[in-house]
């Protein structure tokens, strides 16, 4: 059984993470490439291969305009905490032929889950593909009262960047000793990727392991839909669209955002 995430671009031109955890957590390799062909290289799955894939991009997008139900429920329990997603549509050009998250799926032989009752994919039950989104995950998992400042924004500088990206690290470090344990420490390729945040010296540098290490979060969300079911909740539908993510605390409350603070944006 594998697991893998996969930070999506919505376009080739701009980078894309790729993770792979073994059954028990245990990280693989993380890499960055561009296309969807690389992408499929980089998932390395066997035809007949057990695994569930966690993809951060819509896999299904049918609405003409506005926003996804599984994007309204969400951002009604994560936009106070400033992890709301944009809408998707397919009045927007990035989808004019489709998601590229459900091109990727299809390319993987895999079937969303949960599988859309009017569209057939190729690929079996055990192949899975899950909508994610890491925002929404980091929060809910690390009981976050609002996301980590990691993406490039006009304002957030180098120090500031690299900072939040290593608490994030970390914070996957710590799943080690989760019910569903995340095994990173003493791997090389994630040595490897958190020396590259140490000592980037650029904000392009930064971006380059920032996906890397979504994808790895993608990938423990990947891991939960197989291990640990009940602790995640899903928003939309299949026919429209669903986004899988761990399940908001209850009693877990927002920070007050500074003055100025924008919300994140998904992509």
């Amino acid at each position: 059984m594998r697991f893998v995430g996969v930070d999506l671009a919505w376009g080739e031109r701009n980078r894309t993470g790729v993770a792979r955890l073994d059954g028990d957590g245990v990280l693989l390799d993380v890499v960055s490439v561009r296309t969807d062909a690389e992408v499929v290289d980089a998932a390395a799955l066997g035809p007949d291969e057990a695994c569930v894939v966690g993809i951060d991009a819509p896999l299904v997008v049918t609405n003409p305009t506005g926003t996804r139900g599984a994007e309204t429920s969400l951002n009604r329990d994560f936009r106070a905490f400033e992890a709301g997603a944009h809408p998707s549509n397919t009045g927007l050009a990035v989808f004019a032929d489709g998601p590229r998250g459900g091109r990727v799926a299809d390319a993987l032989g895999l079937t969303p889950w949960p599988a859309p009752p009017s569209t057939v994919h190729p690929g079996p039950p055990g192949r899975r593909a899950v909508e994610v989104y890491p925002h929404a995950a980091s929060v809910a998992l690390f009981r976050l009262g609002r996301t980590l400042k990691y993406k490039q924004k006009q304002g957030r500088e180098l120090p500031q960047l690299r900072s939040e990206l290593l608490r994030l690290t970390t914070l996957l470090e710590g799943l080690a000793t989760a019910d569903v344990p995340l095994r990173l420490a003493g791997r090389e390729p994630w040595e490897g990727l958190v020396a590259a945040v140490e000592r980037a010296p650029r904000k392009s540098d930064l971006r380059l392991a920032e996906d890397q290490v979504d994808a790895v979060l993608c990938a423990y969300v990947a891991l939960l839909v197989d291990r640990a079911p009940g602790t995640l909740t899903q928003y939309g539908d299949p026919a429209q669209g669903t986004v899988v993510t761990p399940t908001l605390p209850t009693d877990l409350e927002p920070d007050r955002a500074p003055r100025g603070s924008r919300r994140n944006s998904r992509r």
